[in-house]
């Protein structure tokens, strides 16, 4: 079993090495490295890059956290100092998990707690100071989620109430996306501290940038992703944040034309669109109309339309209001969708699944999309991407439910060649060959089925 050191006894040799033999930290931090290895020393757990002080030999992470430390102890001293020390700290926990991880075994996190509180204290706010305070804490925090506790929320609660402060709330946003990915007890503190109060009037038409923030901590409450936890709370945060905001963000839809602010409302929206009833209350609020709307002036945007195509499938789970996605004229937009982006394998795919879904079990929505003349455009989709397995499956899903329930189409697909696409494709992407298999069969051309299970059974059934 080899034989490991500690981070500390490493780092005391650097500096041994630096202050008693005059080494610069780089040779320092070589012949260290030779020394240990030399005596059969398993170095995996050794942070080996550290930025080390090449008078005092010291790693900076290590210094800088002491200096602030005294700083906290001395209850004032030169603010101009601190931040200079706080800068150095969020630029070392840039650098890599392992310096993150070291800086918060060095204390970083209570610290910053500590210096948040102080800050918030004071009679006259020093924003300068709360802004790089926060930007440190961001940067530690990040995949370093067990940091958050019930001290950085009570902060967290208390930086979001303050008025008129873009910078500050956009940070502190930022920092509570961080705390939500991959910790479940962190999203259900969050809802239970009624964030959400403080969330939703930050909701405003005047702010992009706010509105992006902000979204992004809803759809971060609603992440299924910590896997210490059996079952999470994803569905019912998603529920509670929907009955709070969704109208809301409908409306906001209309108020805005840049396309990534558009594409972060319509992915929001979706991502808390889990129950019927939240369908419908899209559908009521004239949602359908604006997603239309979105894409048709919109038609060249790629994240924008992928966004759209995957809410109107989630809202398509509801069958009244796939009717009136259907009714209300999406056909002709998916189709031109499909021939902007013929190219764009993403866009495609999804157009493809979007179709999918609409088309499912319902005669009258695959009679609207075959007489836009749809049939042709998915087909050459399918020609341009022969050796994309997800095109070839949806595009083989799209076909089935189209023709599943309306025969006479199937003419019209064979003459544009499909047969022979759906058949090439069955031989390059062999693991979705069944679902290929269901639409020529369903196309009416020969395909030999294999029978999965055969077998006996142990009592004869009863005719």
């Amino acid at each position: 079993m080899s034989k490991i050191i500690s981070q500390e006894t490493f780092d005391d040799i650097v500096q041994e090495n630096v202050v008693d033999f005059s080494m610069s930290p780089a040779e320092a931090k070589e012949e260290t490295i030779k020394q240990f290895e030399a005596q059969g020393i398993n170095l995996a757990n050794i942070i080996k890059d550290l930025t080390v002080n090449a008078e005092t030999g010291k790693p900076i992470i290590n210094e800088t956290m002491d200096k602030i430390k005294t700083h906290i102890s001395q209850k004032g001293g030169d603010t101009q100092q601190l931040l200079e020390l706080l800068t150095v700290l969020d630029i070392e926990c840039q650098k890599s998990l392992a310096h993150r991880v070291l800086a918060g075994k060095n204390g970083a996190h209570d610290a910053l707690i500590t210096l948040l509180e102080q800050t918030l204290a004071t009679e006259t706010l020093n924003m300068t100071l709360l802004s790089r305070c926060l930007q440190a804490v961001n940067s530690l925090t990040h995949k370093q989620p067990d940091l958050f506790d019930a001290e950085a929320l009570s902060i967290v609660l208390k930086l979001l109430a303050l008025k008129d402060q873009l910078d500050i709330i956009c940070l502190t946003l930022q920092w509570l996306q961080k705390a939500c990915i991959m910790h479940e007890r962190n999203r259900q503190n969050i809802i239970s501290a009624n964030a959400l109060k403080l969330l939703k009037p930050l909701l405003v038409m005047d702010s992009q940038r706010l509105v992006s923030e902000v979204t992004a901590v809803f759809r971060f409450l609603v992440l299924d992703d910590d896997i210490r936890v059996e079952f999470g709370c994803a569905h019912e945060h998603a529920r509670q944040i929907a009955s709070e905001v969704l109208p809301q963000l409908v409306e906001l839809l209309p108020a805005y034309e840049d396309v990534n602010v558009l594409a972060d409302l319509l992915l929001t929206i979706g991502t808390l669109a889990v129950r019927q009833e939240l369908c419908t209350l899209i559908d009521d609020a004239g949602g359908l109309k604006l997603i239309f709307d979105i894409m048709s002036v919109n038609l060249k945007e790629e994240r924008l339309n992928r966004e759209a195509l995957k809410l109107l499938r989630a809202l398509a789970g509801h069958d009244a209001v796939k009717g009136h996605i259907v009714q209300q004229g999406v056909a002709p937009i998916i189709k031109d969708l499909l021939e902007t982006h013929q190219t764009n394998a993403n866009i495609v795919s999804a157009a493809l699944a979007c179709i999918t879904t609409l088309t499912l079990r319902v005669q009258e929505h695959s009679s609207a999309f075959f007489e836009t003349g749809i049939a042709e455009v998915i087909v050459e989709a399918l020609r341009t991407h022969p050796n994309h397995q997800i095109v070839q499956r949806n595009g083989a899903w799209a076909i089935r439910n189209m023709v599943s329930r309306s025969r006479n189409q199937c003419d019209t697909w064979l003459s544009f060649g499909v047969e022979d696409l759906l058949n090439a494709a069955m031989v390059e992407h062999p693991t979705v060959a069944q679902d290929i298999k269901a639409a020529l069969r369903d196309l009416g051309c020969s395909v030999q089925l294999r029978e999965e299970w055969t077998g006996k059974a142990e009592k004869k059934i009863a005719a």
